[in-house]
């Protein structure tokens, strides 16, 4: 399955920038990406596993509920 490297901006609109049969050349690229980001960009780098690009950009658009911190288990 490929990885897929995307520019997620506000309001979850997602851009694909590039694919790759593996996780190393995926996750080179998106740290090159982040490291030209200006503090100006609206959007977000992330790579995303999936069997396809429409199940890439499903788990993308997913809100997740955030993992609690010390002290805010009760």
């Amino acid at each position: 399955m490929p990885y897929y490297v995307y520019k997620v901006f506000p309001m979850q609109l997602l851009e694909k920038v590039q694919a790759f049969d593996g996780f190393k050349d995926a996750s080179k690229l998106a740290k090159e990406l982040r490291a030209k980001l200006a503090p100006t960009d609206n959007y977000a780098i992330k790579v995303m596993f999936g069997e396809n690009e429409l199940e890439a950009e499903d788990i993308l658009s997913q809100v997740r509920e955030p993992q609690p911190t010390t002290g805010e288990d009760y």
